[in-house]
């Protein structure tokens, strides 16, 4: 791939993602006009969702034929719910147990 390809891969990439963040405000920026009740209801509904189908995915292979097969997910899982559940902020909790699991996954149980 010459340059010029990855340029137009990173500019699309970035109208695309530019048009997908905007397009909430566009619809629904106007003090005026009420945001439906359908949106609300995904707004506080899709991000739980999201985020249970991520857990889902990411443990859907664990096998419990020896420790060293789930311990590190079962307790980087553990730390991220238990920052979350202490500090409410989804970032820090994300993070946290993501350095956990990676520091479990590079050194205690090989």
């Amino acid at each position: 791939m010459n340059i010029v390809s990855s340029l137009l891969v990173v500019a699309v990439t970035a109208l695309c993602t530019l048009a997908t963040r905007a397009t909430p405000f566009i619809l629904f920026g106007n003090k005026r006009r009420k945001v439906p009740a359908a949106i609300l209801f995904l707004g506080e509904v899709l991000p739980p969702a999201v985020m249970a189908a991520l857990v889902v995915y990411s443990l859907k292979h664990i096998s419990f034929e020896a420790p060293g097969l789930w311990v590190n997910e079962i307790i980087g899982v553990a730390a991220t719910a238990l920052i979350h559940i202490w500090r409410r902020n989804t970032l820090l909790s994300i993070g946290i147990g993501t350095v956990v699991y990676m520091v479990l996954v590079q050194g205690a149980f090989l």
